[in-house]
């Protein structure tokens, strides 16, 4: 009885703080959300964003922020204003996402690499390499190992053609993404190795935890207009994309986005390659846009 009297207590005493933990989070992000702060460091491009041990002696690791910030830029500098898209709790953490959150969230395309395969052997060369081994007569077999090196040269050829298509295109995608990072925002992680306790989830303990690295202007009465406090998804970043023509190395559904519906498309290949052709009609006039493996690598503008 005394074993059952317990475990009932324990129970309870769980359920009657779960609404205290989802409540704490909810005005957290009713108080941040839409406002704009100030940030007093260089921040990485990268959900990674900054790592921040409060109550520690050495609440920031240096060495590895300076890390991340040559590995993937810069996407808020020192005395940058920022919109806090998103709050959110977690057991051991609390994010604090700014314009975005930084790039690398799901969806967010991080991998240039583009693969391609070797040119295969014609049925031509299959043929004489069979022949070859059946043909005893010097002459003919001398023939037939010059045409194979025919054969392979131009197969060699081709493969060199295709490395130098897919690395053009992996060039111009990891220049796309390293655009993208700069424009993605970034994000703070609060980090409580006992996990977050009742007296971090207040504004005022979020706001002491960031003092050193976030200036808080004073918050007004109300939300910002067009911001919806604990919505179900972050505003839009404070640095949008640019608009106008694409650049090489964005994807494909991007420059539909930005371009709207193709007028026309068409596809061939190069070697091993399948190069999709896609005409646009623009205000600055036809935009004929080139892509391997989904990537933009190349466009022209003609006019209407």
């Amino acid at each position: 009885m005394v074993t059952r009297a317990l475990l009932i207590l324990l129970l309870a005493h769980h359920f009657l703080l779960m609404p205290v933990y989802g409540q704490s989070e909810a005005a957290l992000k009713e108080y941040f959300e839409g406002r704009t702060v100030k940030v007093k460091i260089a921040m990485p491009g990268t959900e990674d964003g900054v790592d921040l041990y409060p109550g520690t002696a050495k609440p920031l690791d240096f060495p590895r922020h300076a890390d991340r910030l040559k590995d993937y830029g810069t996407a808020l500098k020192a005395g940058d204003e920022a919109l806090v898209t998103k709050l959110k709790v977690k057991s051991k953490l609390i994010e604090f996402q700014l314009d975005g959150g930084g790039y690398g969230t799901s969806g967010d395309e991080t991998s240039s690499t583009i693969s391609t395969g070797s040119t295969p052997k014609t049925k031509r060369e299959q043929n004489l390499e069979a022949e070859l081994k059946r043909e005893i007569d010097p002459a003919r077999r001398r023939a037939i190992r010059e045409e194979l090196d025919d054969l392979k040269a131009a197969r060699e050829r081709e493969d060199a053609r295709n490395r130098a298509v897919v690395a053009e295109a992996q060039e111009s995608r990891k220049a796309n993404i390293r655009q993208r990072r700069l424009e993605g925002g970034s994000r703070f992680n609060l980090r409580y190795k006992n996990g977050v306790s009742s007296t971090a989830l207040t504004p005022d303990a979020v706001k002491a935890a960031l003092a050193a690295y976030v200036e808080f202007p004073e918050a007004p009465a109300e939300p910002a207009p067009g911001t919806a406090a604990g919505g179900d998804g972050p505003p839009p970043p404070a640095h949008p994309a640019p608009g106008g023509l694409p650049s090489k190395g964005m994807l494909l559904g991007d420059v539909d986005q930005l371009l709207g519906a193709p007028r026309k498309t068409s596809e061939r290949m190069e070697g091993r390659l399948k190069v999709s052709s896609r005409i646009y009609s623009t205000n600055a006039g036809l935009v004929t846009a080139e892509f391997v493996e989904g990537v933009l690598i190349r466009y022209t503008i003609t006019s209407n």
